[in-house]
């Protein structure tokens, strides 16, 4: 939705699908760059806006994109209808600038549908039980996308991108990376919290509690290519029991460069401390990732986590003024130029040996681990970012990654 040209070529693709016989619903985000033009104009009124009326404004892009979207398909002879978030409606709580949603009435999309028409719904944005226009945060079209289509019990949900699907790991690392055909709910949702930004977080929760079907395809390729070209391209993103599966142990390697590692040294190994420490933390609504609590000595203990790099001189700041005294630590050490690497896959649960080859993999290039965290189907280390993209090489190569398998 870049620019008109754009418009046109998605009404061309929506055609097609169309054409063939499928009921489709188009929910398209706003014209590219729009959204931040809106909130310069909010903060060149006010520096913190209201956010009712932020999310009125921010809504606005929204709009524009489905009626032109509507209008194209009509040029070409669809009978299409467009619908903001409020006239579905996709109902979500009262939380201004990041609703979450609640329900989908798709009743009236229903009838367009049986109808023959194209339905196109604004993503991004919702309306409250008050009749507020609220907004997801920002990615939130991919959210609505799957909402609806699980709302609609649709066969599949296509969410057109810049990418031409999931990778191994990102291709401007490693340029061996290898796109992947599939991967379940599990290894996405990992992926995506772990640093990769193809999907939004929280599209892929919702994708995996209604078990929707979501495909990731480009939205740069012909709009006129072959539909079963278009129908098995991308990334499928679907159930772990789907018996198709490719049985790979690991599938992909994610990482986040900016990090920051926090120390809180000597503090006493009583119950509550770990509260004492994340409490102020967690009010000062900072995300807290891997976490170590050493062995006692003495009766003490050393407590490390990390932040984002964003939050680090914040979070350094708070214990540092206010934790240091009350659970009497000896000091507060900091890092803020760390990186976490994970390798992902289901086939963890049963496939031993992973762990060790990943250390001796990291050990063999000189990179020394200072935090590790696991799940069932992924590991996490913490190193030097300076040696970020030499460990993500490494790891890719080491589970063959490359060969479409790993070992």
């Amino acid at each position: 939705m870049g620019s008109i040209e754009r418009i046109k070529n998605v009404a061309l693709r929506v055609a097609k699908w169309h054409k063939a016989g499928y009921q489709i619903v188009v929910v398209p985000s706003a014209m590219s760059g729009e959204t931040n033009r809106l909130l310069e104009l909010v903060h060149a009124i006010s520096p913190q806006p209201d956010p009712r009326e932020l999310d009125m404004v921010a809504a606005t892009g929204e709009q524009v994109s489905v009626g032109l979207l509507a209008i194209a398909l009509k040029e070409l002879g669809l009978d299409a209808r467009s619908y903001t978030g409020w006239q579905v409606p996709i109902k979500t709580d009262n939380t201004h600038t990041k609703a979450r949603i609640v329900e989908i009435d798709g009743a009236r999309v229903q009838q367009d549908l049986a109808a023959g028409r194209v339905v196109v719904i604004a993503g991004f944005q919702g309306v409250d039980n008050e009749h507020n226009i609220t907004t997801l945060g920002r990615g939130g079209t991919d959210t609505s996308a799957v909402a609806v289509a699980a709302a609609l019990n649709a066969d599949e949900c296509l969410i057109y991108t810049d990418v031409d699907g999931v990778y191994t790991t990102d291709p401007r690392v490693v340029e061996e990376a290898r796109r992947l055909e599939r991967i379940t709910f599990e290894e996405m949702l990992e992926m995506a919290s772990l640093g990769s930004k193809v999907l939004q977080i929280r599209s892929v929760e919702f994708a995996g509690k209604y078990q929707v079907k979501t495909r990731v395809l480009s939205s740069l390729t012909d709009p006129l290519m072959p539909l079963e070209e278009e129908m098995h391209s991308g990334t499928l993103i679907t159930f772990e029991e789907d018996k198709t599966m490719e049985q790979a142990v690991i599938s992909g390697i994610a990482f986040q460069r900016n990090e920051g590692r926090i120390v809180v040294v000597g503090v006493p190994d009583t119950p509550g401390i770990a509260y004492q420490i994340l409490g102020p933390i967690a009010a000062a609504n900072i995300d807290v990732d891997m976490i170590i609590q050493n062995q006692s000595v003495a009766g003490k203990t050393d407590f490390t986590f990390t932040v984002g790099r964003n939050d680090y001189a914040r979070a350094m700041d708070i214990l540092n003024q206010h934790i240091k005294g009350q659970v009497s630590a000896q000091q507060v050490l900091g890092d803020p130029k760390v990186s976490k690497v994970s390798v992902v896959g289901v086939g963890m649960r049963s496939h031993v040996g992973i762990a060790s080859k990943m250390f001796r993999t990291l050990s063999e290039e000189g990179i020394n681990i200072q935090m590790i965290s696991t799940s069932e189907i992924k590991i996490s280390v913490l190193i030097d970012e300076k040696y970020m993209e030499l460990a993500v090489r490494a790891l890719h190569k080491a589970f063959e990654l490359e060969q479409g398998r790993s070992t």
